[in-house]
């Protein structure tokens, strides 16, 4: 059977050479997807991971099979995923609650309480506050390098891009917009009179209903999960990064980097279009 390692290098820094690989793995025959930052070397034997990633410094190491590496799916997860930080935790500032909040969606985040009775708690600190602080936050929102790459570059090869979240659809509607997903989906959250109640509006969107949009999705396009690739950080985003073909846990808190498959930690997301077999002269803006 054929496997392929992609080392992929900070984009600003460009620090990695076929040199270095060759250092490691002496009969490699380094590919150059993007030089300095990113090289595929195919290989015919199951290697050890760890202690190949030990030996390079700020380096990210994809293992995976050759076959079937493009992806036709891309599923991902917003907060810290697709935009740095957590929107819910934006919004939270404006009650000046932020610290208080964003120490209960690290401790979701990393799996350490569930994740719908932290969002409960969460909105319910929000109770009073003007849904004009919606907007406010908004413009606090960034996108994480490399996002409108990666959604591009899929899209213009022919995959459906689909981004599903645990924070809200007031967010997730405006960024998959800007970015260009095909589909977005997340919570909702009650405002009467143009004030938050504090109460969020079931079905609530959490791990097993992740999950569900990769499979339903990959249903509704005609796909296996396997012609998937699923991308977040947080615990609730485990089972699909475990189920999907190739599960990307990027800048992941510890409990979901020891468990999923494939770790994202020193690059950006351009990192997903490499791990496909993607060049950088392939990548559409």
């Amino acid at each position: 059977m054929s496997y392929v390692l992609t080392f992929i290098a900070n984009p600003e820094k460009r620090q990695i050479t076929p040199e270095q690989i060759l250092k490691h793995l002496p009969n490699a025959k380094p590919v150059c997807l993007s030089e300095g930052e990113a090289y595929d070397v195919e290989i015919s034997e199951v290697v050890n991971l760890n202690d190949l990633r030990s030996k390079f410094t700020q380096v990210d190491v994809i293992f995976q099979k050759v076959q079937g590496r493009k992806k036709k799916l891309l599923i991902a997860d917003m907060d810290s995923t697709i935009v740095a930080g957590e929107t819910l935790d934006d919004l939270a500032e404006f009650a000046g609650l932020k610290e208080q909040v964003a120490e209960i969606t690290t401790r979701a985040m990393n799996g350490e309480i569930p994740f719908r009775k932290a969002l409960r708690e969460r909105v319910l600190m929000l109770k009073g506050l003007s849904e004009s602080f919606l907007e406010e936050a908004m413009g606090l929102v960034h996108l994480n390098p490399g996002a409108k790459e990666l959604v591009a570059t899929m899209k213009a090869n022919g995959a459906y891009c689909a981004l599903v979240s645990g924070g809200f659809t007031f967010f997730t509607s405006r960024v998959a917009a800007d970015v260009g997903f095909d589909f977005n989906a997340g919570n909702n959250m009650e405002i009467i009179d143009g004030v938050l109640t504090g109460n969020v509006i079931d079905p609530i969107v959490t791990k097993d209903s992740k999950l569900a949009y990769l499979q339903s999705l990959c249903r509704e396009q005609g796909l296996s999960v396997d012609e998937a690739v699923a991308v977040g950080d947080g615990a609730n985003d485990l089972p699909m990064l475990l189920e999907a073909g190739l599960g990307v846990a990027y800048h992941a808190k510890p409990s979901v980097v020891e468990k999923a498959r494939h770790n994202v930690q020193n690059t950006n997301l351009r990192s997903l279009l490499f791990a496909q077999g993607y060049t950088e002269s392939e990548f559409s803006r």
